[in-house]
């Protein structure tokens, strides 16, 4: 028995540790949104009947790029100790981090998921559909842009490479171990 318990039999690190969102994530949760959202508005059409499609999505969007944009810009001049910025707390960036994760995957699926209704919309030939497509595609792109916002809090919550630290933990959240 190895007298390093983080040592694998292959040399690989055993413990626990906080990986980049893939792309491929993103990409398979934004084509779930949107075969979730043409179907629901291609097969039950009740949904669509019951009132117009409200602006509250992409104003929520919107809010939560402009929040996680400015906490990356905030955060990354706190991680890189720049002059005059206070130090960072480590569960604080744990929790950024978490929020990065959440937000970029529930954008994915929202992007997705207007991407799906827009297709549909911009399929159908009523006056009511077409009424609608303003505030799907403003929903999309909010969407979109929340998944930039969130993927930049993200890789701002790493820790810089130092040369004179030995391990290399650059891809790792400043809060990790």
């Amino acid at each position: 028995m190895s007298a390093n318990p983080d040592d694998a039999p292959g040399g690989r690190r055993t413990d626990p540790s906080l990986q980049p969102t893939s792309a491929s994530a993103l990409v398979l949760a934004a084509l779930v949104g949107a075969a979730l959202g043409w179907l629901l508005l291609g097969y039950n059409q009740f949904f669509y009947r019951v009132a117009p499609l409200p602006w509250t999505a992409a104003v929520v969007l919107v809010a939560l790029t402009l929040t996680e944009a400015y906490l990356a810009q905030n955060t990354s001049a706190r991680i890189q100790r720049k002059p005059g910025a206070p130090p960072v707390e480590p569960l604080l960036v744990a929790r950024y981090v978490a929020l990065a994760k959440a937000s970029s995957l529930v954008g994915a699926l929202t992007a997705g998921f207007s991407a799906g209704v827009l297709a549909w919309l911009v399929l159908e030939p009523t006056d009511a559909a077409r009424s609608d497509v303003p505030t799907v595609a403003t929903t999309l792109v909010a969407a979109g842009a929340l998944v930039g916002a969130a993927l930049w809090l993200e890789r701002s919550c790493r820790v810089p490479h130092r040369p004179d630290r030995q391990d290399d933990d650059s891809d790792r959240p400043a809060g990790g171990r």
